[in-house]
This record gives structure tokens, C-alpha cells and sequence, in this order.
């Protein structure tokens, strides 16, 4: 039976604005995305019987029908039934890398890899585009996911606009494995909090989340300026995730200390905390200064760096 690997990269988010709310009860928002080079591996292989399986060596990651890897390769069955009859069902392997609910997007790069994977697997010849659209149904990361590189996202942040990709900067990624931080509960304070400010007629979100496209943040990254960018990190989820969340704060507050860091945030709604910086070298010298100040064997630390792809083909069989 055939079967093909992928590279499902993780993504952070260097821009997240809440502009205000939708129709359908989602926030509108304004973001910009970026994927960088942890990545989980995803096995996709036919089987004979008209079922779907799913494996993981992550003992916290479902195998049942709540993984969103499960949901993409069901969706693809319900989508296509001759090509699920004709091909049988599907075998789903993954190798975490990205850590468990850290606000990585690790979910939906799985859920984006098993997208690819069963089109090749299938040979249905399904454009980019398409992919993305099938993603968009799945959750709002995953047309990112299967497209990478950098690009603005707006709506509920399936809409994307691509920008140049940046390879140039490398990320110290931080999160405590034990801390998880809901963004259902996230969206849900800010609205609470914030909701006064939100804007609520449609003309005017639209008119808001186009004006992020000649935001200051996107041409630091037009001009591949990566201390500007560092600068201009914004994410309105900080608002109610650090104070919340102590350590979450005290590890953005100990990077902004570490020498070489250009600057620091929080990823989506948490609780990982980035690092931007110049050279491999200095994150590795700013991992191992964290990991000296803060001496806490539950603190994952990963050194990583921008790329500019999503989802890649490793191998087929």
C-alpha cells in the first residue's frame, strides 16, 4: 500500500489585533503569520479496510474522532467518497515535535498535513486553493498550515494575503508543558473586558483589517528589517493572558532581558513565549541563559528559526 511523509511546520503569530466581532459570533481579526521550523512528521498511509487510524508517541494527543488529524481525513472521506471507496481508508501516523497545546497551531499543521497527504494518496489532483477552502472548514489555522511561509490573515483568520517569506530570523520558543491556556476562555475575557472597543459595523472591519496590509509590521517585514519587526510585535491576547497567567509574564519579562534578543511576545493566546534574534548562535547563548534563570524541568525550551513553506512531502513509498 502507499504511503507518503510530511513535514508539518508550526507556525507563531508576530501581529495579533482583535477588531471587533462577527455575525457569526467569531472575533474579527487582524494577524500576521509565520511559520517556523519545529515540525511534527506525519505519516499517511492507505490501508485495505474503509477505516480511519490514528497513531501518536505523544501520550497528552488524542487518536479518537477529537483529533483534528482524524477530522481532516474524514472530511476528505465525506468529500470524496469514490476516491475512499476506490482507495480505502487511511492510516495516520505522528511524530510530535511541536509541543501540545502551546498556541503553535500544532493541531491544525497535522490536520493540513493529512489534507496533502490524502490528495497525493488518492491522486485528486486538488489545487492549493482547494486544500486551503477544505482546511478552512477544519479550524481557522489550517489554510495557513498548508500554505506557510508569512502571510497577513484577516476574517477569523482563514482570509490570507501572502507576504515576502522570511528565513532570516531565528526564534527562542518557550512554554512550561504542564500550563495550558484555553483560547476559547482567551477570546472569551477579551470580549468581556474589551468588547466596548470592538468595532461592529461591517464596513468598517473590513476597512480596519485592510489597513493592516500598509501596517508599520508588515513593511519592516516588506524590507526583511528584523529588528524593526522585533519592534512592532503586537498581540492583543497579552492583554488578558499575562496577567492571568505569572508565568507566562515572567518568561516574556526574563527574555526581554537576555542580550541579542530584538524583541519578545506571546504566540496566539499562549502560553508559549518567543524570542526573536540575529544569529543561531545567540539563541542557543539566550536558551541556555533562560534555562539558567529559570531552572524549572517542566520549562520546554527550542531553538528554532523563520522558513518560508508549509506543508512538504518528505518522502513516498
Amino acid at each position: 500500500m502507499r504511503s507518503y511523509t510530511l513535514i508539518a511546520p508550526a507556525k507563531i503569530n508576530l501581529y495579533l489585533e482583535i477588531i471587533g466581532a462577527r455575525p457569526d459570533g467569531y472575533h474579527e481579526l487582524a494577524m500576521i503569520l509565520q511559520s517556523i521550523d519545529l515540525a511534527d512528521k506525519i505519516d499517511v498511509r492507505s490501508i485495505s479496510v474503509d477505516t480511519i487510524r490514528v497513531h501518536c508517541n505523544h501520550p497528552q494527543v488524542p487518536t479518537d474522532k477529537s483529533n483534528l488529524a482524524y477530522r481532516a481525513a474524514e472530511l476528505m472521506a465525506t468529500q470524496f467518497p469514490e476516491a475512499f471507496s476506490k482507495y480505502g481508508g487511511v492510516e495516520i501516523t505522528i511524530k510530535k515535535h511541536i509541543p501540545v497545546a502551546a498556541g503553535l497551531a500544532g493541531g491544525s499543521t497535522n490536520a493540513a498535513a493529512v489534507l496533502v497527504g490524502i490528495d497525493l494518496l488518492w491522486k485528486l489532483g486538488l489545487t492549493q486553493s482547494e486544500l486551503e477552502e477544505l482546511g478552512a472548514t477544519l479550524g481557522s489555522d489550517v489554510p495557513f498550515c498548508i500554505a506557510g511561509g508569512t502571510a497577513i490573515a484577516t476574517g477569523r483568520g482563514e482570509q490570507l494575503s501572502p507576504l515576502p517569506s522570511l528565513d532570516n530570523i531565528y526564534v527562542v520558543l518557550a512554554k512550561y508543558r504542564s500550563l495550558e491556556v484555553s483560547t476559547a476562555w482567551a477570546y472569551k475575557t477579551y470580549r468581556q473586558q474589551f468588547g466596548n472597543s470592538y468595532i461592529r459595523d461591517t464596513d468598517s472591519l473590513t476597512a480596519r483589517a485592510n489597513a493592516v496590509h500598509s501596517g508599520e509590521i508588515v513593511k519592516a517585514i516588506l524590507n526583511k528589517d528584523a529588528r524593526e519587526i522585533a519592534q512592532k510585535l503586537h498581540n492583543d491576547l497579552e492583554r488578558v493572558v499575562l496577567p492571568a497567567y505569572p508565568q507566562v509574564l515572567q518568561l516574556r519579562e526574563v527574555f526581554a532581558t537576555q542580550e541579542g534578543v530584538l524583541g519578545t511576545m506571546m504566540s496566539g493566546s499562549g502560553p508559549t513565549v518567543f524570542a526573536l534574534l540575529e544569529s543561531e548562535q545567540q539563541a542557543q547563548a539566550v536558551k541556555l541563559h533562560l534555562r539558567e534563570a529559570i531552572p524549572d524541568e517542566d520549562l520546554e525550551l527550542f531553538v528554532t528559526r523563520m522558513i518560508t513553506h508549509g506543508i512538504q512531502v518528505a518522502s513516498s513509498v
